[in-house]
């Protein structure tokens, strides 16, 4: 029987692509972002940033998937025969992103389990960077295996594996039914806990306090259109691919103003919560929330771990139900990573879905143990600002030039207004996609390529070039190699 790429229902998208807008950047950057430009003063440009590039650039991604039904590679060959390498190039990407990903959801894994008994000592820091890490920034480190981590890791891919091998709906879909409400309930009583704690107004005060001045400075708008791109996955073909399982009946306007509305809540109710802590943590340690604040790994496995050891005997529920959020949060993101280059294999090679995941995923999962040293850790914030900061902008760039003005966008208008219950597109979409959001994303990325180079070290510049060359190379054997599927050159439109 043949595998079905198709979602059983409306919901089962909307659910999956929430799962993967809501991730960890939710929960530990987002949070920091908020708070370091500008407090309540950061909403302005983050709204218009939702409504000027979040919401107009999902539309079109949606649309141009559903027209298609195909792969991202499959697609961008139907478009021009020239495209196919992009076609390849952002699967690729972000599939590397899947892989180290992969290393933050074992570590959350663990964290799990020490939860439970505080098993990070009095001292989470040390705990974290030396004794569970073996953190080393020299290349002698990948040498140094961590066998815990390792199968911390395993365990994750095994549970990806038994849920993407699956048929679409039998297995993702499935799933994000699950696990989507689970996180926002889980977040919900995680919040609700958090501003019961004293100091936490501390927290919020801190969180809040708008700085109005720095609306005049550039930096504020670029993080607020750089917290988008990031946190609602732009540009990384999961859209394009996850719209193009989707029925017939979609409303797909509709669907990407809820998506958009659920990661913000999300996002800024996890906001809430993170802040309490650190006002409760204030309180208690009388230290400035200023000092303590952070994002990325430092709050999740450091900050969280010491509020916890001095919150008493409630540390041993909201500790465990904590660290499960973020494994949920990574869980529904990493199972969407996979999707672009799986489908894309699919439809140029002919491979059934369950065998093409299960290939992926050993490869993934083999390369993945790099990241099990004690050099994985130096090396994964190597590889997540190369491709966050420089690979999948300039995919994103691109995508913006195909889709709008090689395919020509505005084919999209009259069908998808035909089909939406809420706003309609005009001419004002078509000025977003083709004009502001290439160059509003060309200043992103030409900021965060002269970030990489000026405040690099060469370490990292070495593994920037390094990783560079390896997806490029990767891009180049998926394009050239001659397809199997006598249906890969045929790309029914629907518009």
């Amino acid at each position: 029987m043949a595998d079905k790429n198709e979602w059983g229902s409306n919901l089962s998208f909307i659910l999956a692509m929430i799962g993967s807008a809501v991730g960890l950047g939710n929960i530990w950057r987002y949070p920091y972002v908020l708070y370091s430009n500008g407090g309540g003063a950061f909403y302005i440009p983050y709204i218009v940033a939702i409504l000027l590039m979040g919401i107009p650039f999902l539309i079109l991604e949606y649309g141009v998937g559903y027209n298609f039904k195909s792969s991202f590679a499959k697609a961008a060959r139907k478009i021009n025969s020239k495209c196919e390498y992009l076609g390849w190039f952002l699967p690729v990407a972000v599939f590397m992103i899947m892989i180290y990903y992969s290393a933050i959801l074992g570590w959350d894994g663990i964290y799990i389990i020490l939860s439970f008994f505080k098993g990070w000592g009095v001292n989470p820091d040390a705990f974290f960077a030396t004794t569970l890490l073996h953190s080393s920034e020299s290349y002698m480190g990948l040498l140094d295996f961590i066998p815990v981590i390792a199968v911390a890791m395993l365990a994750g891919w095994v549970i990806i594996w038994f849920i993407s091998h699956r048929d679409l709906e039998a297995g993702l879909g499935k799933v994000s039914k699950i696990l989507v409400p689970a996180l926002f309930i889980i977040m919900v009583i995680i919040v609700i806990f958090s501003l019961t704690l004293p100091g936490a107004s501390i927290g919020l005060a801190e969180l809040f306090n708008p700085d109005w001045s720095l609306l005049g400075h550039f930096e504020i708008w670029m993080a607020a259109f750089g917290q988008i791109v990031f946190s609602l996955s732009l540009g990384m073909s999961i859209a394009f691919t996850y719209a193009s399982y989707t029925r017939d009946d979609a409303d797909l306007i509709t669907n990407t103003i809820s998506i958009a509305l659920a990661n913000s809540l999300f996002e800024n109710f996890a906001a809430l919560g993170v802040f309490s802590i650190l006002g409760y943590m204030s309180l208690q340690s009388g230290t400035a929330v200023s000092e303590l604040v952070t994002q990325g790994t430092g709050l999740v496995f450091v900050v969280y771990p010491t509020v916890f050891n001095v919150l008493g005997q409630w540390a041993y529920v909201l500790g465990p139900l904590f660290f499960l959020t973020v494994y949920l949060a990574g869980l529904t993101s990493i199972l969407s990573t996979i999707e672009p280059l799986s489908f894309s294999i699919q439809n140029k090679f002919g491979l059934s879905r369950s065998k093409t995941m299960t290939i992926l995923i050993i490869v993934g999962a083999c390369i993945s143990m790099i990241y099990a040293t004690a050099f994985g850790g130096t090396l994964l914030g190597f590889v997540d600002t190369f491709i966050n900061q420089i690979a999948l902008l300039f995919g994103v760039i691109v995508e913006c030039i195909i889709f709008a003005w090689i395919f020509k966008a505005e084919k999209l208008i009259d069908f998808l207004n035909s089909k939406t219950k809420t706003i309609t597109l005009g001419k004002w979409w078509l000025l977003i996609v083709k004009y502001i959001l290439p160059i509003f994303i060309s200043i992103i990325w030409i900021g965060g390529m002269f970030d990489v180079a000026h405040s690099g070290s060469f370490d990292q510049l070495n593994f920037t070039i390094a990783s560079a060359i390896l997806l490029l190379v990767a891009t180049l054997i998926f394009t050239i190699l001659p397809a199997k599927n006598p249906d890969w050159d045929n790309a029914e439109e629907r518009v």
